[in-house]
């Protein structure tokens, strides 16, 4: 377990990230119960931009450290250590999804713009949804522990690429599959008469 610092907000965060020992994998945030709660002044935004009292934070090992105690609560997102934990926003979902590819095994492996590799199957769904206002399909890969990642334009093109054909109750249905889990992209164009 990572010792706690005496230190608190955006440092004790940084100070908390940074003592778990490379190699070691994700701080257990979900185990982690702190008393003192506040806020701070950080927006995910759409994009995926990371942004601290209105200046983006461009330091991706920064970005990176500060994904890794990321938690989803039901009352919101949170950067949590194991003293406190400070309340942020996120516009969308935290994370982006930048890149898919197709392994032997037909296991579809994403990387994310914070350095999480995610294989798609039952554990890790991919949903779509519409945005009501344009219409369009908004994908998302779960990535670890109700936290999402956005799956980007172009990702989403290739996944429509690799996608199969099927027979939906509503008419023909894109989708992939990904470790025998099957994943609906949408409806399938109907051929032009």
């Amino acid at each position: 377990m990572v010792e706690s610092t005496a230190t608190s907000g955006l440092d004790g965060v940084i100070a908390t990230a940074k003592a778990q020992a490379p190699g070691r994998g994700l701080p257990p945030v979900h185990l982690w119960n702190p008393a003192r709660s506040g806020e701070i002044d950080i927006v995910i935004r759409r994009d995926g931009r990371w942004i601290h009292e209105g200046a983006a934070i461009n330091r991706e090992a920064l970005v990176r450290l500060f994904s890794t105690v990321l938690r989803k609560d039901p009352d919101g997102y949170w950067l949590v250590t194991p003293v406190e934990k400070m309340r942020i926003r996120v516009e969308d979902a935290p994370f982006i999804a930048v890149r898919v590819d197709r392994a032997p095994d037909g296991t579809l492996r994403f990387a994310t713009n914070v350095g999480d590799e995610v294989e798609a199957g039952p554990e890790d769904m991919i949903r779509v949804e519409t945005d009501p206002a344009t219409g369009e399909p908004r994908p998302y890969l779960h990535v670890r522990r109700g936290l999402e990642a956005l799956i980007a334009r172009p990702v989403f093109y290739e996944l429509v690429e690799m996608a199969e054909e099927r027979e939906g109750p509503d008419g023909p249905r894109l989708g992939v599959s990904s470790q025998g889990q099957w994943f609906d992209l949408g409806a399938a164009e109907a051929p032009a008469p």
